[in-house]
């Protein structure tokens, strides 16, 4: 069966419902007395303020306000606070995360081993969410399960969560979900995090990270942060992400292209995946305004041109 790209999924739902390995992400614990404080320090979201087995979006970025890593963070006990992360990130960024720990009462380790991830996709995610809103967690003794943004194309929305629970414990009842269905529905719900091929590529907004709740300009200072807020309170936003659909396959940090200025790439796909019903891919894209006004284009200026989607949630306009 064919349809067009913004019909709605009612005829593959099937394919969403259920359970997903999430091999490509991984766990930062940071414990100690003083965990909270250091990644308020560390991190675009308030972290100091975060109640146990609470959830917040949070990047981590340079002096230069660019993303360096981004993650669902997760306290998990007073002193413990968790930052689920891209595994092809995490070794340089607990590396760096540790150089600034200097006389903080805080550990930063790798603790992937020591934590189960799952994602739960469809009815899956009601049953144990309810109707939370993203970034709500329901905390179970040491179960935590986070609501994420739901998977939206036309009318149809697909409930999202991040389940993790120590190693050792009983995975969550549902079908197996493949891993790269999972990674379709997060690109349908316009928000993911931070790989290695767009390291450093962005600052937040350009992921829309404001608008989805991983930036509080009310908090403190942070790396980047004057940055961040110089984009934001100046209007000088010129990138912005979009969903598109695209007829060829994609791949993150690809250039794109548009006629209006065919020398220089205006873009970039920061995540893609393979629509489950085999009717071509879809992608997020972050570039310029304007070019994505002009139209996107595969590889070249003369390359498959790229079909916008509108987005599953309101940008914060520019203060």
């Amino acid at each position: 069966m064919t349809t067009s790209s913004t019909a709605p999924i009612d005829h593959f739902a099937a394919k969403l419902q259920g359970v997903a390995a999430l091999p490509h992400l991984g766990v930062i614990q940071a414990q100690g007395e003083d965990a909270a404080n250091f990644l308020h320090n560390q991190l675009s979201n308030d972290v100091l303020l975060l109640r146990v087995g609470q959830s917040r979006l949070a990047a981590f970025c340079s002096a230069k306000g660019r993303m360096q890593a981004s993650f669902v963070v997760i306290k998990t006990a007073p002193d413990t606070v968790l930052l689920v992360t891209s595994l092809d990130l995490l070794a340089q960024t607990l590396k760096r995360l540790s150089m600034f720990v200097l006389r903080a009462k805080v550990k930063m380790t790798d603790a992937s081993s020591q934590w189960q991830l799952r994602g739960l996709l469809g009815d899956s995610t009601p049953a144990v969410m309810g109707s939370a809103a993203p970034w709500q967690t329901i905390a179970q003794d040491a179960l935590h399960t986070v609501a994420l943004y739901p998977a939206v194309l036309g009318e149809s929305k697909i409930p999202r969560a991040l389940w993790l629970a120590p190693s050792g414990l009983a995975l969550p009842a549902g079908a197996e979900v493949p891993s790269e269905v999972w990674q379709w529905a997060e690109v349908m719900s316009g928000v993911t995090l931070v790989t290695q091929p767009v390291f450093e590529a962005f600052v937040p907004q350009m992921l829309n990270y404001e608008s989805v709740d991983g930036v509080n300009f009310k908090k403190g200072c942070y790396p980047g942060q004057e940055v961040v807020a110089r984009s934001q309170f100046r209007g000088t936003l010129k990138r912005r992400t979009a969903r598109v659909h695209s007829p060829v396959a994609l791949q993150a940090g690809q250039d794109i292209f548009t006629p209006a200025d065919p020398e220089q790439p205006c873009a970039t796909v920061v995540l893609s995946a393979a629509r489950p019903d085999a009717q071509g891919f879809d992608a997020l894209v972050s570039g310029t305004l304007e070019s994505m006004q002009a139209g996107w284009r595969a590889d070249s200026a003369q390359g498959q041109p790229l079909e916008l989607l509108s987005l599953p949630y309101a940008l914060l306009e520019d203060i």
